[in-house]
This record gives C-alpha cells, structure tokens and sequence, in this order.
C-alpha cells in the first residue's frame, strides 16, 4: 500500500547544506508530500544571474523540485520566467530529511545537466568531488553518491525523468 499523496498545504523551507554549512535556504511552496518525494516549486533563488555557459539560471525562472526521503539525489526542473522549459539540475544529495517546516538537503557536490531537448546530458563537479575528501571520510556515503549519478545519467540518456516524476 503506497502513501497517500499530501495536498499542497503552504510552505516549506529548503535548506541546502554544503561541507557542514549552510550555503542557501529559501521558501518554497509544497506541491507534493507522499512519505517518499517532497516536491516544491520556487524562484530562482540565487543572487543575480548564473552563468554555466550552457544554461543561465537567472531572475525570473522557475524551479519544481523533487527531494527524496530514500534516495541520493534530487531532480529540478527549470523553467523561464516565461514558461518555456530550459532543462534539468540534478543534485546528488544524502537523501531530504523533512523537519518541520524546513526540508534539508545535503549537498555532495556531484550534479548533472538535461537540456530540455535531451541533447544536451553532462556530469558536472566531479572535480569538486574528488576534492572534497568524502571517499576518504565517509566510502560508502561516495560510493553512493557515484551510483546516484551514475542513475541520473542513464535516466537523462533514456526516457528522461517522466517516469521518475511521475
């Protein structure tokens, strides 16, 4: 028997931790709850505009985002301000923890890109990973984190995330 989806009831606050600090926390509106998924929608919530040089992340877009109580990573779907689609941010995360109001995610530094054409799937950070010392400092939480990215990629390559977000 599978958990009853939440009916979207207000706010929540996402917490984004990176190397035992907080980097970023915004409000988002909850969109789905169901004991395994969190999904919520919010602006960009960055300073300006972010340049990847394959997508700007920019005033005015806006991102749906799925955390996963179970699993290590999250998916973002990235819209314009005007709608139109410009791809996927997948994070590799520990999975969201849900405390309260605040749902918080740790960020492990992998990432992945989706174009919104599919053309474009790029592993991103692997440098930043390796740096970061979790192999040493926690093996099995890296070797998750590699499997995670492994997973997003061979979604992104295949049918996309329709299945996933479903």
């Amino acid at each position: 028997m599978s958990a009853r989806p939440a009916e979207p009831s207000g706010r929540v606050e996402v917490v984004l931790v990176k190397g035992g600090r907080t980097k970023i926390r915004y409000p988002a509106e909850l969109l789905r709850e169901d004991g395994a998924r969190v999904s919520v929608r919010a602006p960009w919530a960055g300073a300006g505009v972010r340049d990847f040089g394959f997508v700007r992340f920019e005033p005015g877009d806006v991102f749906t985002e799925h955390y996963w109580l179970d699993r290590w990573y999250s998916v973002k779907e990235v819209r314009a301000g005007d709608g139109a689609l410009k791809g996927w941010y997948c994070d590799v995360t520990r999975p969201a923890t849900r405390a309260g109001a605040e749902l918080v995610v740790e960020d492990l530094d992998l990432d992945l890109w989706r174009s919104a054409d599919g053309t474009d799937v790029r592993r991103l950070d692997e440098d930043e990973f390796a740096a970061s010392g979790l192999a040493e400092r926690d093996p099995v939480a890296a070797c998750a984190a590699v499997a995670a990215l492994d997973e997003l990629e061979a979604l992104a390559r295949g049918s996309g995330f329709d299945d996933l977000l479903a």
